[in-house]
C-alpha cells in the first residue's frame, strides 16, 4: 500500500529537503500544489484532508492554522514548527528518547538545538546522575542553514561580515520550553547559541563540573549510560573514549547521524559532553522523515544517510 505526503511549505529550507528525500520512494507518493494552488486556502484543505500524513513546514502560526484545517480524524501530522513541541496531546517526535512516534497521530519534529541538548541531558536525569534541578549550561554553534533563506543569503553573499555570531541574547528563546519539558528538568537551561560562517553542521555542548553535582557521577557512568541509552543503534551513537585533541562543527554534517562525545579531566572533576549533527538532518528534515517512516510502518531509517 502506498501512503500519501502532503508538504504544507515545501518550498522552505526544511520543507525542499524533505521532499527530495521523499520523492521516489517506494510506499510513499507525494501530494503536490502548484505555485498557482500553494497559498489557495481552499487547495491547502483539500490536501490537507485527503493526504494520509501530512509534514507542516511553517511559522508557527501558520503550522497552527494549517492544523485547524484537517477536520477528519484520520490524517496523521507531523509539524516542523515549534507551535506544538510542548503541546497537549502532540508526541515529540524523538524515538531515541521513548516517545511512541510510531502509533501517534499527531507529532511534533524536535528543534535544532534541543535535539542535542536532549540527547545528552535527558538519560542522565533520568538515571539520576543529573539532578532535574540542577543548573545546566547549554552552548554551541549551527550552520547559518539553519536561519533559513534570508540568513543564508547574507551569509553566502558576504554581507555577514563575521565567522561567528552570537544570538539568543535575551535568554529566552522559543527552544526552552521543550529542553525543560522533555529533558524532566525543574528549570531551562541557560542557553548560549551561536551561528558560524559553514552552510551546514552543528555542535552543541554541556558542562558538567562531576565533583560538585550530588553523587558525584563518574565519567564513566556517564559514559555507559548514554551508551546503554543508545544501544539500539540506528541514528545516535556514542563515540568510544579517545584522545581527540579536537572536534569539529562539520564532523557530521552532510548526514543524518548524531555522534556524542564524552570528555573529561579527572583531576578537575569536570566534564564536556559534545554532540554533532546536521542541523538539516537530526536537526531537522531528517527527524522529519525518520517520523514519518516510524509512522507510516516503513524501515525506520529509509531515506537518511548514515
Amino acid at each position: 500500500m502506498t501512503a500519501s505526503v502532503f508538504i504544507d511549505g515545501a518550498v522552505g529550507t526544511t520543507g525542499l529537503e524533505i521532499r527530495e528525500r521523499l520523492e521516489g520512494r517506494d510506499g510513499l507518493s507525494l501530494v503536490i500544489l502548484d505555485e498557482a494552488r500553494r497559498k489557495d486556502r481552499a487547495a491547502r484543505r483539500e490536501a490537507l484532508n485527503d493526504a494520509d500524513f501530512v509534514i507542516l513546514c511553517l511559522p508557527d502560526d501558520a503550522a497552527r492554522e494549517a492544523v485547524a484545517l484537517i477536520d477528519n480524524p484520520r490524517t496523521r501530522v507531523i509539524d516542523a514548527s515549534s507551535a506544538h513541541r510542548v503541546a497537549a496531546g502532540w508526541t515529540y517526535g524523538f524515538p531515541e528518547l521513548g516517545f511512541d512516534v510510531a502509533n501517534a497521530r499527531l507529532v511534533s519534529n524536535p528543534g535544532c538545538w534541543p535535539s542535542g541538548f536532549l540527547a545528552l541531558v535527558a538519560p542522565l536525569v533520568r538515571a539520576g546522575l543529573i539532578p532535574a534541578d540542577w543548573p545546566l549550561i547549554y552552548s554551541g554553534a549551527s550552520g547559518y542553514s539553519g536561519g533559513g533563506k534570508a540568513m543564508i543569503a547574507e551569509f553566502e553573499s558576504g554581507a555577514a561580515a563575521t565567522a561567528y555570531r552570537a544570538y539568543g541574547l535575551s535568554l529566552a528563546h522559543k527552544h526552552l520550553p521543550e529542553m525543560r519539558d522533555h529533558a524532566g528538568l525543574a528549570a531551562a537551561p541557560v542557553f548560549l547559541p551561536a551561528v558560524a560562517a559553514v552552510h551546514r553542521g552543528m555542535l552543541g555542548e554541556v558542562a558538567l563540573p562531576l565533583a560538585a553535582i550530588p553523587g558525584s557521577p563518574s565519567l564513566d557512568a556517564i559514559r555507559d549510560t548514554l551508551t546503554a541509552a543508545y544501544a539500539h543503534g540506528g541514528v545516535i551513537r556514542v563515540a568510544p573514549p579517545s584522545n581527540e585533541s579536537l572536534i569539529r562543527i562539520e564532523e557530521d554534517a552532510g548526514t543524518d547521524r548524531m555522534t556524542l562525545h564524552v570528555f573529561g579531566n579527572a583531576a578537575s572533576g569536570h566534564a564536556r559532553l559534545i554532540a554533532t549533527y546536521d542541523n538539516l538532518g537530526k536537526g531537522a528534515s531528517g527527524a522529519a522523515v525518520q517520523s514519518l517512516n516510524l509512522m507510516a510502518g516503513l524501515d525506520p531509517l529509509a531515506g537518511l544517510t548514515l
